[in-house]
């Protein structure tokens, strides 16, 4: 509790007033990634891998942004930041741990950008809804990953618009939103996301599934896996969830 404390009071004054309300849940999500690193280890490494194997195909290697950099936990940012010019970390909030990790590090080529990736403002207030637009403002662009970021663009949207009469409409197509950018975006594109969660219990059974997609076919993946986000005695001693994760 006491690094937590730390942690969230460094990355206050590091974080803009308008995504403040955010430090509590990117804290309270490096705490559950330390305790949870033994079973999350293989999920971070095949992330890695299949952005690695992107950028690595990339005709040229200028500059890569990655959509939802979060902890760094599961983005190979060293290798990235060794192979292309410049690197764009974006997510509504970089932690002071993180920052103080690149600073490290020595990665002088990584720059970071607040931004709030959902869409979701503009979908509430009838405009397009163009999320990844400001991608067209980045020069020498060879590269977008969007890394374990949008099933957390449908939860965080279901839980603004909980009660909201359209809340079944929008979620769907701030998700879609998402997937247009991407398909938009006039460079190589590496997409990571979990589609869908299980519930499991210690015999295996399985009581329940979730589409973290709301009905948006994303196809099949080039490289699919599941990842114990809650394994057995971090919630319950008896039920563990598993996310079906896919990799493009």
């Amino acid at each position: 509790m006491i690094l937590e404390a730390l942690n969230y009071a460094a990355s206050w004054p590091l974080t803009s007033a308008a995504h403040r309300p955010f430090i509590r849940s990117s804290v309270n999500l490096w705490a559950r990634a330390n305790r949870c690193a033994k079973d999350w280890v293989e999920h971070e490494t095949r992330t890695k891998a299949a952005i690695l194997a992107r950028a690595q195909a990339c005709r040229q290697q200028r500059t890569v942004v990655v959509l939802g950099s979060g902890l760094l936990r599961d983005v190979p940012v060293v290798e990235l930041a060794r192979l292309f010019d410049t690197v764009v970390l974006v997510d509504l909030v970089h932690l002071a741990s993180v920052r103080c990790w690149i600073v490290m590090k020595g990665l002088k080529n990584v720059r970071l950008i607040e931004r709030d990736l959902s869409g979701l403002d503009a979908a509430l207030a009838g405009q397009a809804l163009e999320p990844l637009s400001f991608l067209r403002q980045v020069p020498y662009l060879d590269l977008v990953v969007s890394a374990n970021l949008l099933s957390q663009i449908g939860i965080g949207a279901t839980r603004r618009l909980e009660g909201h009469p359209a809340s079944n409409a929008i979620v769907p197509q701030v998700i879609s939103a998402h997937m247009e950018g991407l398909a938009q975006v006039p460079a190589a594109t590496c997409l990571v996301t979990d589609i869908s969660y299980t519930v499991v219990d210690r015999s295996g059974a399985r009581h329940e599934t979730v589409d973290l997609m709301h009905g948006v076919d994303l196809g099949p993946g080039l490289g699919e896996w599941d990842w114990p986000v809650i394994p057995f005695g971090e919630e319950s001693r008896d039920y563990r969830i598993l996310h079906h994760v896919i990799a493009n």
